[in-house]
């Protein structure tokens, strides 16, 4: 069960932050729940990406305040961040094995304990991948390789996980499963969750929350009982019919 700390540790607010990218504006306030899966959907362009790296640091706001586990991040860099990252494209290096891979995310200079090196086999395991230490990522099948970023997210112990997309390239069956793997792992470490998603099934099956974010804004944010039946954002129904 979490804790009223890992609650306020999994935090993320935004007040009055804007920001202009080339012909874009984009403006965002919300207070999310800790401790939840979050999903940010919306239609293509319309700053789910934008929303996603200003809470990790890839994009700083023009004005306003980004706080995440009670702590003003605001300009800090993604390192100082309370966050770990999965990407669609999993980021890991082909030339290293998967434990080297797993083990950056405790050291960028591979400096590891025999604590931290059973940390990593351990987070490969929960993850299904054990025995696959010395495997390359390009032996790996798709769903493999995005358990491996999981691994690696796991080790890095973060109360918060940013994932953008990550099942996009994955086939229905493949995508179902790591949805299914996301969820224990999220029952396991009670993080909170915020994960981009263009599927309105994913968002149904794995969300606590959702955020729809349309034009730069934020259109909705509400627990996702409530964000299914939204029928007064013609643009939300349209995600929804999907």
């Amino acid at each position: 069960m979490t804790d009223c700390s890992n609650m306020v540790e999994g935090s993320i607010a935004m007040t009055g932050v804007e920001l202009r990218l080339g012909t874009h504006d984009f403006r965002f306030d919300c207070s999310l729940p800790p401790g939840r899966i979050i999903a940010v959907a919306g239609p293509s362009g319309s700053g789910k990406s934008t929303f996603l790296n200003l809470v990790a640091g890839f994009e700083q706001p023009d004005r306003g305040r980004i706080l995440l586990a009670g702590q003003d991040m605001t300009g800090m860099h993604p390192a100082e961040r309370p966050v770990s990252l999965v990407f669609q494209d999993n980021n890991l290096f082909a030339h290293l094995d998967l434990f080297t891979n797993v083990g950056l995310g405790i050291s960028s200079s591979l400096k590891l304990s025999m604590q931290d090196r059973q940390r990593v086999s351990e987070a490969l395991a929960r993850v299904g991948l054990s025995g696959f230490e010395r495997r390359k990522p390009g032996t790996l099948s798709g769903g493999e390789r995005q358990r491996a970023a999981f691994a690696r997210a796991l080790v890095r112990d973060k109360p918060i996980l940013l994932l953008d997309e990550p099942f996009a390239a994955l086939d229905p069956g493949l995508r179902s499963g790591m949805v299914e793997l996301l969820k224990t792992l999220h029952r396991d470490t009670g993080n909170t969750v915020l994960i981009v998603s263009h599927d309105p099934a994913e968002v149904r099956r794995l969300a606590d929350h959702a955020v729809f974010i349309d034009g730069g804004r934020i259109g909705l944010s509400a627990p996702i009982e409530t964000f299914l039946k939204a029928t007064d954002i013609p643009a939300l129904a349209t995600f929804l019919q999907h």
